[in-house]
């Protein structure tokens, strides 16, 4: 945990409390349960490729498709499939929130939290409405940064457009490259889903946001109460 965050614990309660001063989040199976509507888009896009999906979907999870299609199909005009897959996503939106996503980011103060995102901003905001979560005030999508997650440069900037260390936001995370692109930016992570930690330096693990409190602290601080 960074040196900037203060934490308690309560081991009778089962549960540690972090001080923040933002929290940026991730938003595919973070925040939207839409691990399936990504796995059709790829499936669809590697049919229309005659590719194998298998080594796609290995990969793509949690990651930008121009990185994705830098890896497996260097051979393709990254830009024009890039726009494809937007434009599928955008047809292949039907995931439900991740449950308490909604009641928890109705409670946060609109200049507290940010949506970090692989996703295009379009692509994003649609998922959002569709999964009857609030819109961010500020949300930044795959073309705001020149490299990707697991690149640190996401998180960075989203701390940046705060105007808040990264060293003092809580980041919420589901895949391995986004846990290691906010890790590398010097945030603190909880992981979302999973039965382990995918990284040993998270500091939480949760099944969905009922298992997260954020109350108000001192110097407009962040309290956020997490599973020990």
């Amino acid at each position: 945990m960074s040196s900037e965050l203060s934490a308690c614990m309560d081991v009778s309660a089962g549960t540690k409390t972090v001080v923040v001063a933002a929290l940026l989040l991730d938003m595919d199976g973070t925040l939207v349960c839409s691990t399936d509507d990504v796995e059709q888009v790829w499936r669809i896009w590697c049919r229309e490729q005659l590719l194998d999906p298998e080594p796609v979907l290995a990969m793509c999870h949690g990651m930008r498709s121009r990185e994705v299609l830098r890896a497996l199909a260097p051979q393709l005009d990254v830009e024009r499939e890039a726009a494809r897959l937007d434009e599928l996503e955008m047809l292949h939106t039907g995931g439900d929130a991740i449950a308490g996503a909604g009641e928890m980011l109705c409670r946060l103060p609109p200049q507290r939290w940010a949506v970090v995102t692989s996703a295009s901003e379009r692509v994003a905001r649609h998922r959002l409405h569709c999964a009857g979560l609030p819109l961010p005030t500020l949300l930044v999508g795959a073309e705001a940064v020149v490299n990707g997650k697991p690149d640190p440069e996401p998180y960075l900037l989203g701390a940046a457009r705060l105007g808040i260390s990264p060293a003092r936001c809580l980041v919420f995370e589901d895949a391995p490259a986004g846990i290691e692109s906010a890790l590398r930016a010097g945030c603190t992570v909880v992981q979302v889903g999973g039965d382990a930690p995918i990284h040993p330096a998270v500091v939480a693990v949760i099944r969905d946001w009922r298992e997260v409190k954020v109350d108000w602290g001192e110097g407009e601080s962040l309290l956020v109460t997490l599973p020990a």
